[in-house]
């Protein structure tokens, strides 16, 4: 812009104080968003376009908010000033800013204003507003909310306010989100968000609150109590219908079940890592006895209705990380939309589904990392089950006979045997015939074989038998997986050998050998693995036939803590160095060498021919004597029949 286009600027616009172009330019202007981040700004550019619609202010080093130049600019829509240093907003500042939807004054030093008692307003149509991160105290928030009545969005997290008034939102009665994560919040006053009638998402997560006793919101859809301190969780008693859809009460103190609307539409229930002994809501005698001798019992909640709550609607449940012993199976009788059920790290020493509480929706059923011995699932009960988690219990046998959708089963660290495909499953499991199944994990169960046609029927596509170490491999172990298995984990098994042909496996994509005790390894065609992790065996070749079957498909090689040998592995060396293959353990691959005598190792990338040729030069001189000598024995023995036919004739016409 030329100097007369600037002065001509100014005259239209009325800007007095002269700025130089440099500051409008550091501006990137799109349009009608101004973007103005991240340049040191210490005041708001006057030289910006008329009519923009956003102006992006954040991460400069403004203190002070003032009328003067804001007002130039009363076309805002969107007003950002995250992580500056304000600390002063003349008041009535956004009074004439009425197209103002989106003002972030987030992560600010807002606490040094509000200890002034000055009102911001009005904000006459703000719809959402950010005041986290501005140290502030109790009431200091209500300063920026007297006057906000189309405020719909509010954020106030990361402060520290210790309480919530009746009066603080008496200004905003048009809430319909707020969020006050991570204050410190010990009490909020009765009645302090009943006025906000359009409130459906209340975020009152990493707080100091120990209990909801008369909880009356009806017209809330989330809310978000994780992470304080609460001991209980009680609705107030209704008839009406509480709309209600996502509990969070994760990580509390809660000692029973939650007292939930008897109307209710709750779909998404976490009550993870509590102390949780029972499903009941007022826990058994013995466990409201002990919460009185360690007076953690605050109030004793009135649990007249049935001895389960009736969540029907309920699609996700948490139980995890608590201290279940058992859950009983009429629990589930009412849970008939459940598709997520966790009650992984807990104590269960048994679970189970009966035909009147089948869960007959359930997807997912997590119960790892508990004390299950034995498992059984009756037939007609989780007919679409897909996903089982079983973990880290003390399983040895298991009947899946009557589970027919499973496709993803998690048996890690267990003590399972697997049956052959014509043993009874009496004393091991059998996976064979499992129409659906496609992700088997049955790494450190201390398997001690894997029989022939262990697999036979299923559409394995991944199939973890890791660390099991001593495990007998059988060759026919992976018999009927040829067409369908992608991912095949032996990791840590200490195998000497491998017996199964995984050239067999015609989609075998990813194979994981690693840290066993393989010498060799054989393919005897071509292969589609793209991945192939050797790493901590006992390799010293990689034989040509085998990498020759690789060639052209696997893209990822690890070979490191091998015995390698340099130079009977030219091929692999070849790969290496010309980087056919990904090698991602570069660093540490090496191999061996010959020199004086003794062996050097070296890493793959700097083998260099000089590094053979006495090795070479020594076979061609054993090479060359052996010839020789096998020359001069044939010469010798051809002579000594030469001689001994003529001796013969001689003989012979003597006679005659």
């Amino acid at each position: 812009m030329g100097a007369g286009l600037w002065f001509l600027f100014f005259a239209v616009n009325g800007v007095g104080a002269f700025v130089h172009p440099s500051q409008l330019s550091s501006c990137r202007v799109l349009q009608k968003d101004a973007y103005c981040s991240d340049l040191n700004l210490t005041t708001i550019p006057p030289l910006l376009p008329p009519g923009i619609h956003m102006l992006d202010l954040s991460r400069n080093f403004l203190q002070n908010l003032t009328e003067d130049i804001l007002s130039t600019y009363p076309t805002i829509h969107q007003l950002n000033f995250h992580s500056n240093r304000i600390q002063s907003i003349q008041p009535g500042l956004f009074r004439n800013m009425t197209h103002l939807q989106v003002l972030d004054l987030s992560r600010n030093q807002l606490h040094l204003y509000a200890a002034l008692k000055n009102n911001v307003g009005p904000l006459t149509s703000v719809q959402k507003l950010d005041l986290s991160g501005n140290g502030f105290y109790t009431d200091m928030s209500d300063y920026f909310l007297r006057d906000a009545p189309a405020l719909r969005n509010l954020s106030l997290k990361g402060n520290s306010i210790t309480k919530i008034g009746k009066e603080t939102f008496s200004g905003c009665l048009g809430l319909r989100n707020i969020d006050l994560h991570n204050n410190v919040i010990l009490e909020i006053e009765e009645g302090t968000f009943d006025s906000l009638q359009h409130l459906t998402e209340l975020d009152l997560s990493m707080n100091s609150i120990s209990c909801i006793n008369d909880f009356n919101l009806f017209q809330l859809k989330s809310l978000n109590l994780s992470k304080n301190s609460m001991t209980s969780f009680q609705t107030t008693h209704s008839d009406q219908e509480f709309e209600l859809l996502y509990l969070d009460l994760r990580e509390n103190k809660i000692h029973y079940f939650p007292i939930l609307p008897t109307k209710n539409k709750i779909i998404y229930l976490d009550l993870s890592r509590n102390q949780l002994r029972s499903v009941n809501c007022t826990g058994a005698a013995e466990e409201l006895q002990y919460l009185k001798d360690r007076h953690e019992l605050i109030h004793a909640p009135q649990c007249s209705r049935s001895h389960h709550q009736e969540l029907y609607r309920l699609c996700y449940l948490d139980l995890s990380y608590n201290q279940f012993k058992t859950v009983p199976s009429d629990f589930f009788n009412s849970l008939v939309a459940l598709e997520t059920l966790n009650i992984s790290n807990n104590c269960l020493s048994s679970f189970m589904v009966d035909t009147k509480g089948p869960l007959y929706a359930l997807k997912t059923l997590d119960l790892s990392f508990n004390n299950l011995q034995n498992l059984t699932f009756p037939e007609g009960t989780l007919q679409k089950l897909r996903t089982l988690y079983l973990q880290g219990n003390y399983l040895s046998t298991l009947d899946f006979s009557h589970l027919p959708s499973i496709t993803n089963l998690h048996l890690q660290l267990n003590e399972l045997r697997v049956c052959g495909s014509q043993d009874r499953p009496s004393g091991c499991v059998s996976f064979s015939s499992m129409p659906k199944l496609q992700y088997l994990y049955l790494s450190e169960n201390n398997l001690i074989s894997v029989p022939a046609h262990a697999f036979q029927g299923t559409p394995l596509l991944i199939l973890d038998l890791s660390l099991n170490p001593g495990v007998e491999i059988s060759e026919q172990a992976l018999s009927g997986l040829e067409s369908s298995l992608k991912y095949l984990s032996l990791r840590g098994d200490q195998l000497q050998t491998l017996k199964t042909d995984l050239s067999l496996l015609r989609s075998l994509r990813m194979v994981d050998l690693s840290s066993n005790r393989l010498t060799s390894l054989s393919l005897s065609r071509d292969s589609a693995i793209e991945i192939l992790r050797l790493q901590n065996n006992s390799l010293e070749t990689l034989e040509d036939h085998t990498l020759m079957a690789l060639e052209g498909k696997l893209r990822t090689l690890q070979v490191s803590m091998n015995p390698l040998s340099c130079c009977a592995n030219t091929r692999l060396i070849g790969w290496v160095q010309q980087a056919s293959v990904d090698i991602p353990d570069i660093l540490m691959a090496t191999c061996h060498y010959r020199k004086d005598a003794e062996y050097v190792k070296i890493n793959l990338r700097n083998v260099k021919t000089e590094h053979c040729e006495t090795l070479n030069s020594k076979v061609f001189v054993i090479s060359l004597i052996a010839v020789l000598v096998l020359g001069l024995v044939v010469v010798l023995l051809v002579a000594i029949k030469l001689c001994h036919s003529r001796g013969h004739r001689f003989s012979h016409s003597y006679k005659a």
